[in-house]
């Protein structure tokens, strides 16, 4: 599942874009012009931009342009309704990943779009054993987290080796016990608050939403779980 950011002004279009992925597993933030898209993007920091040549306030060109000087490096996927070569290579030049012409098939874009995010994964594994952990990329071997703008986020040790715990057991109910037990190690005398704790650190730095937590969940009577 990919976090997308549609900047189209043609709200049919964008709607019908919406629905399609999210039908695919996506989730779908949408700008219905270019200075919205422009925001959202430096907001939200979505894994991937489906970005219209033609908007109002600024064009898809701009956009792009300005999110490459921001050092803002997320996957674009331009739409344009022109044919003219020039269009095309002009905006791969200011760093859009891949392009499409209006009108396309749904197949095509789902199959375009499935290409950039393998490519822009492929690419991030090269740096490192990077995961994407809700807001973060994690490289839990060297111990390094980064945001979607490759700022560092200071984690502690134990922070890093509990995220790590519960990624690598996705899906999974892990009791306080054995957080307790595998993380720090019952010598080292820690209380069941402790992973707590713990916890609350991690969903301020993970979650979009703390307050309502979509990674990290707590299991009532047993512990905590992830979901990917």
């Amino acid at each position: 599942m990919a976090r997308i950011l549609v900047v189209e002004d043609e709200k049919g279009m964008a709607y019908g874009l919406r629905d399609n992925f999210e039908f695919d597993g996506h989730e779908v933030s949408l700008a219905f012009d270019g200075e919205e898209g422009l925001r959202k993007a430096a907001e939200e920091a979505p894994d991937l931009i489906i970005l219209d040549l033609m908007l109002p306030k600024k064009s898809g060109f701009d956009v792009c342009r300005e999110l490459r000087g921001m050092g803002i490096g997320i996957p674009i996927i331009m739409l344009t309704a022109r044919g003219q070569e020039i269009d095309k290579v002009l905006g791969l030049e200011l760093g859009a990943d891949d392009y499409i012409t209006k009108p396309f098939s749904v197949r095509e874009l789902l199959a375009r779009v499935k290409a950039v995010l393998r490519r822009a994964g492929e690419t991030g594994a090269a740096g490192g054993n990077w995961h994407r952990v809700g807001r973060l990329r994690v490289d839990f071997e060297h111990y390094q987290a980064q945001d979607d703008q490759g700022r560092e986020v200071e984690m502690s040790v134990k922070e890093f080796d509990l995220l790590n715990y519960l990624v690598s057991h996705a899906g999974r109910a892990v009791s306080r016990d054995e957080l307790l037990d595998k993380v720090w190690g019952y010598d080292n005398f820690p209380t069941s608050r402790t992973v707590d704790n713990f916890v609350v650190k991690l969903r301020k730095k993970v979650e979009e939403d703390p307050s309502r937590p979509r990674r990290i969940l707590t299991v009532h009577g047993v512990g905590y779980k992830y979901v990917p």
